[in-house]
């Protein structure tokens, strides 16, 4: 038996060893399945990205939710309550903010200029409303009685129950006037519009309305009220 060389062994080693040759098909599959995935993540993530922006409390809002928010946030830095120092003592009144926005407004910007300071009672129903203003007609007190008495039977709802305040739907450049409610009036939508409700002083309220009032419902003994606290807790 023939012996083989040490240096053919060698080489015959180095040709068992060599690298394999890759096809050009094998690097294009390669390449196009690293592709894929990349494209699948950048889908994937834009996918989450856009929905996190969508999910209300993500800390991510467009232009429209930051107009809202500031919306919001000043709506509700604005006075909730108004204290009336009146004659006969305190009154608190919550103020509706969310059920009639434009009417509080209008309300805090008087108490800003004073309006109800010196602001008479002027009508007093008892078992129905005080009314203070600066007008002294007297043909919407005879209006509330009469209509008042009809209707005494029909069901209430809260918004019509005593202690609600309000002021005259026809509001107008004359004044301001407010109503506070005595007793449930089931007409109340028909008189007038409700922005706030009288959580304090209730006792004070209806001290005003025992007071002696002539045939007209005027009082005969000056009733006002003297000034106006703003707060936005009590």
């Amino acid at each position: 038996m023939a012996r083989i060389k040490p240096q053919a062994l060698l080489n015959q080693s180095k040709k068992k060893k060599g690298p394999a040759r890759i096809s050009a098909t094998t690097i294009f599959l390669c390449n196009l399945v690293v592709l894929v995935i990349i494209l699948s993540v950048v889908a994937t993530y834009r996918h989450w990205s856009q929905r996190s922006k969508n999910q209300p409390g993500s800390g991510l809002s467009t232009s429209e939710d930051t107009a809202d928010s500031f919306a919001d946030s000043k709506k509700y830095d604005l006075p909730g309550y108004a204290i009336l120092n009146t004659s006969k003592g305190y009154i608190t009144v919550e103020l509706y903010k969310d059920g009639s926005p434009m009417i509080v407004d209008k309300f805090l910007d008087l108490c800003q200029k004073g309006y109800f300071k010196g602001m008479p009672f002027h009508h007093v129903i008892k078992h129905y409303v005080i009314q203070a203003g600066h007008s002294q007609g007297l043909g919407a007190a005879e209006d509330w009685t009469t209509k008042g008495k009809l209707h005494s039977r029909l069901a209430t709802s809260p918004k019509h129950e005593a202690f609600m305040i309000g002021t005259s739907k026809t509001i107008d450049s004359t004044g301001f006037e407010l109503f506070i409610t005595t007793a449930p009036i089931p007409d109340l939508n028909d008189k007038i519009l409700v922005f706030g409700r009288a959580v304090k002083g209730e006792d004070v309220v209806q001290e005003i309305e025992e007071v002696d009032t002539d045939e007209h419902y005027r009082p005969k003994s000056p009733v006002a009220i003297i000034g106006v606290t703003l707060k936005r807790e009590i």
